[in-house]
């Protein structure tokens, strides 16, 4: 179905002036502002905006799914039925029966105590009053459906048996087991892998047309968007600041606030290295007399290059020679995982080597190993010389001012009782920083060059954005002033216009203090800005290695090609 042949019916589902406001400890907090909204039938809708901006308090007031004490003000009306006046009994009926909801963490929306299949059968006795043999036989028919293997078997599966890709699917089979007329998937893919991703956009695209469903998709990716959307709603401060078609919206968007999403958005379309420029970054300015927000975009200026340690020629030794390196690990019922499994690779002072791989390849524990906080079974870690990967750990410590690392979430790496002084301040007694004016100085400097205000020395972490918070664990790895920083997803969890702002500080701390980089990410399009080299990761091996332009233009394993075909294109799919 065609946007023109859609757009002569009336809207599926109908949003006008709607309202959400919180109870707050100091008054109403109000989520979403005005918000008008429609959908036809077999449409996809996306609904676009960073963290904070209403679009899953939008998503959960479709379906009245917000706490208690919450008030919704407008209309909400699907099918020509005000949502917001139904009786909670009216309610029950539609909820999963004619709209339903994909949820962003399918391991914390499953029950963890019950299968699978009981989870999907609850869903068909109660809503098509099945018999349980019936409700089964309808359950397999439904895994089957969204492509789990050996449906029969997995059926009696508890979620923690699955991966996220599977479990995401269980989700899947859940919120279309009664033939919704409207599904909302809330972030149906931001923590999988690229492949899985788009075998899971394929598949809601497929039950879409199948079923003649409207689509109401929310997500921060715009490459997701580019390929499987019709229209687009942009978000921003509970209010809807833009919608077109998505070709238009893509091609000449209107709002300041789209122009900088995608502006800073490294979606397939970007081939931007970062020896080219700099990532735009939006930037926001509140006018305190009118309350109007002025977005402008910025790009940073490449700052001076102050190299604080020496790097050597290209042609010299590696900072980092990994030889042969292995890691195992005991299999259950016994036998040996080999996580890491005869992996060899360099590292020159002053580069950056992206490593990129699906979940379970052995990205993760690679970089334990070479850290030492995993003991390889095998092979060489030489770095500046020395082969670290037998020495002791008193012989070692030495060693691990000189390689830091940043963790995926900040969060959860940082201590919450303690304040940003006190974490960064440790870090230096621990390694030896014993003068307390060297330590103060220290701190003072790098929480500056890493962009944090001046009082963020004395308050906590859970003061701070996402990405102030990031932009602490950079610190806490760059005040031991090391050589070689290994970074484990350090932007999969932030915003794009966030993600923009710590590449360019990424790349702009690399030039000012010499440091080589291990960026590792299951993003290719990260790894394709901010790498000078890149190596693909399967199954414990290091399939393939390149430099940036030739992985992207003339990949040659197998697997690089698959995960290349798989990262969301720049431009609007084709009607089928």
């Amino acid at each position: 179905m065609t946007l023109e042949q859609v757009s002569t019916t009336a809207p599926l589902l109908d949003v006008r002036g709607l309202d959400v406001f919180f109870h707050g400890s100091n008054g109403p907090i109000q989520a979403v502002r005005g918000l008008d909204l429609t959908l036809q039938r077999g449409e996809t809708l996306a609904l676009v905006g960073e963290s904070g901006c209403g679009k899953s308090t939008t998503a959960l007031a479709l379906l009245r799914l917000l706490a208690p004490g919450t008030a919704l003000r407008g209309s909400i009306r699907f099918d020509g039925r005000d949502i917001l006046s139904l009786s909670p009994a009216a309610l029950r009926e539609v909820r999963g029966r004619e709209i339903a909801m994909i949820f962003q963490e399918p391991m914390t929306s499953l029950n963890p105590v019950h299968t699978i299949g009981a989870q999907i059968e609850e869903t068909l006795r109660r809503h098509e009053k099945l018999s349980p043999a019936a409700a089964r036989k309808r359950a397999i028919e439904l895994l089957d459906l969204v492509r789990i293997p050996e449906p029969h078997q997995r059926i009696d599966d508890h979620p923690h048996n699955l991966s996220g890709g599977q479990r995401q699917r269980v989700m899947i089979a859940m919120a279309v087991a009664c033939r919704p007329r409207l599904l909302v998937a809330d972030e149906p893919t931001t923590a999988l892998d690229v492949t899985i991703q788009a075998q899971i956009l394929e598949l809601l695209d497929g039950l879409r047309r199948e079923l003649d469903m409207a689509l109401l998709l929310i997500t921060h990716d715009l490459g997701l968007v580019a390929q499987w959307a019709d229209r687009v709603a942009v978000m921003y401060g509970g209010e809807k600041v833009e919608e077109a078609p998505t070709s238009r919206l893509f091609a000449t968007p209107s709002h300041p606030y789209t122009k900088g999403l995608l502006g800073a958005s490294l979606h397939a379309g970007s081939s931007l290295h970062h020896a080219d420029a700099r990532l735009p970054e939006i930037q926001t300015r509140l006018d305190p007399v009118t309350g109007v927000r002025d977005f402008t975009l910025h790009v940073p200026q490449p700052a001076s290059k102050v190299r604080a340690l020496p790097v050597r020629a290209a042609g010299g030794e590696p900072l980092l020679s990994v030889q042969e390196l292995r890691t195992d690990y005991p299999r259950r019922g016994g036998g040996v995982l080999h996580a890491v499994d005869g992996v060899s690779f360099d590292i020159r002072a002053g580069e950056t080597v992206g490593l990129v791989g699906e979940s379970g390849c052995g990205k993760s524990t690679l970089s334990r190993t070479l850290l030492r906080l995993v003991n390889p079974a095998g092979g060489r870690i030489v770095f500046d010389g020395t082969d670290i990967a037998g020495l002791s750990e008193k012989a070692l410590k030495p060693w691990r001012r000189r390689v830091q690392m940043v963790f995926q979430d900040p969060y959860a790496s940082l201590n919450p009782r303690r304040s940003v002084f006190d974490i960064l301040e440790s870090v230096l007694k621990v390694h030896g920083v014993s003068d307390r004016a060297e330590r103060h100085s220290r701190i003072a400097a790098i929480l500056e060059r890493v962009g944090l205000p001046a009082d963020a020395a004395r308050r906590f972490p859970n003061e701070f954005s996402g990405g102030q918070r990031q932009r602490i664990g950079i610190a806490r790895a760059l005040v031991l002033r090391p050589s070689l920083v290994v970074l484990d997803e350090p932007v999969s969890a932030l915003d794009v216009s966030v993600q923009a702002q710590i590449l360019n500080l990424l790349v702009e701390l690399k030039e000012d203090f010499g440091l080589s980089y291990l960026f590792i990410s299951h993003d290719l399009s990260v790894v394709r800005y901010i790498a000078d080299r890149v190596m693909l990761m399967s199954q414990g091996k290091i399939v393939e290695t390149g430099s940036h332009r030739d992985i992207w233009d003339r990949p040659q394993h197998p697997y690089t090609r698959s995960l290349i075909a798989a990262v969301p294109g720049a431009e609007q799919r084709k009607a089928a």
